[in-house]
């Protein structure tokens, strides 16, 4: 005889067809099903980041369906189990906003300010009906990590500035930046990238597919995609966190990278980019760095091993997913560990598009990520022939 529990459970599938059940996860699954939170359903955050917060992770992301664009956010003490905590940041009907229902928010990031006790949210935000090119930054805050969060503005930065690692420094100067700019080293492509600069210096610089950075000093930075994606823009925040400083950098002018993903170990600066593919995957990238400014030097694609096995993608497609963000290992802070967290995008219904999270280490001074199509975050501490994790 069934029990109680097993009929009414029969029962809810019967009239619930699409009734889930939450799990309790012990370890990551790359790409694998839906990644359910622990009320069963699909997590809702893509391109999105980690904030640590007093023992607290909180993972927020792009909400994609629901009939409306958003930021969800999630919170978690083991990475692998997360909570919802709904929307902190959604459309309005307020006059004049830029969160209208049908705006486009992507790649949301939070960080705390320990000086004004605020969380501080920036992300990529496009305009209602006009497609990817207002390519603005838009920030929100809020006095809690689960928001909700109150937008502040949108805006393209810049406007009028020249970066600190141009060849000269004062505006006055335009026409001999412009020519020096345009000429690029005789190359073409580069010099591309300098008109669209020069282009947008009046109105502000595009802010397309972005991330935050905050150091071990407290200083935050904003990096960006811009000139029509063709550069990286890298750029100190102020001391609040709800505002360009002024002071920015242009990093490998045309190198044609987005979903930046930055980290920081012995005192070096790395990220980890994808090329321009839109929606399909391509071949990762990493740069290092002395300083936030850069200069950033390439030191080529950080994934290595086998394919992804349920896509059959290996290292020269990423394995099927896009760069999002970089956290440190837990419990192995300054030996060279990280969670390297991936979308694979479902274009044809993002809404349903999966996670991949993979282990990166550093090794010879470079990031290494190598597929694993099951791990946990204890196998940092195993000897490689000794690990449960499936590769």
């Amino acid at each position: 005889m069934k029990s109680i529990s097993t009929v009414v459970f029969l029962l809810l599938l019967t009239v619930f067809p699409s009734y889930t059940v939450a799990q309790k996860y012990d370890a990551f699954h790359p790409g694998a099903e839906q990644w359910l939170d622990t009320e069963g359903e699909h997590i809702q955050a893509h391109g999105g980041g980690i904030l640590l917060h007093e023992g607290v992770y909180y993972w927020y992301g792009e909400q994609r369906g629901f009939g409306e664009m958003g930021v969800r956010c999630y919170s978690s003490t083991d990475l692998y189990n997360w909570q919802p905590h709904g929307v902190v940041l959604g459309w309005s009907d307020a006059p004049g906003t830029d969160l209208t229902r049908r705006c486009t928010v992507e790649r949301p990031k939070v960080i705390y300010n320990e000086k004004t006790g605020k969380f501080v949210m920036w992300f990529h935000l496009e305009l209602e009906g006009i497609g990817y090119w207002a390519a603005r930054t838009g920030v929100a805050v809020a006095d809690s990590p689960t928001g909700p969060f109150e937008y502040l503005r949108s805006f393209r930065p810049h406007v009028g500035k020249i970066p600190v690692n141009a060849p000269i420094e004062n505006i006055h100067e335009r026409k001999r930046w412009d020519e020096i700019i345009k000429n690029a080293e005789g190359d073409r492509e580069r010099r591309i990238a300098g008109e669209i600069f020069m282009r947008d210096l009046g109105v502000g610089q595009m802010a397309r597919d972005m991330t935050v950075f905050k150091d071990d000093d407290g200083t935050a930075y904003h990096i960006a995609s811009s000139e029509e994606n063709l550069t990286l823009h890298i750029a100190k925040l102020t001391d609040d966190y709800l505002n360009f400083s002024g002071e920015f950098a242009r990093v490998q002018p045309d190198g044609r990278n987005e979903a930046p993903a930055v980290f920081k170990y012995e005192g070096k600066y790395y990220m980890i980019a994808s090329g321009l593919t839109g929606w399909a995957p391509n071949r990762a990238r990493s740069f290092v760095a002395d300083s936030m400014l850069g200069p950033w030097e390439p030191l080529g694609n950080p994934c290595v091993g086998g394919a992804n096995t349920y896509n059959d993608l290996g290292p020269d497609k990423t394995f099927g997913g896009q760069s999002t963000y970089v956290l440190p290992a837990p419990g192995y802070e300054g030996q060279g560990k990280f969670i390297a967290m991936f979308d694979i995008w479902q274009p044809g219904d993002l809404k349903k598009s999966r996670y991949m999270w993979l282990p990166l280490v550093i090794q010879d001074g470079k990031p290494v990520i190598e597929w694993a199509k099951q791990w946990k975050v204890s196998d940092f501490g195993t000897p490689d022939n000794q690990r449960g994790a499936e590769r």
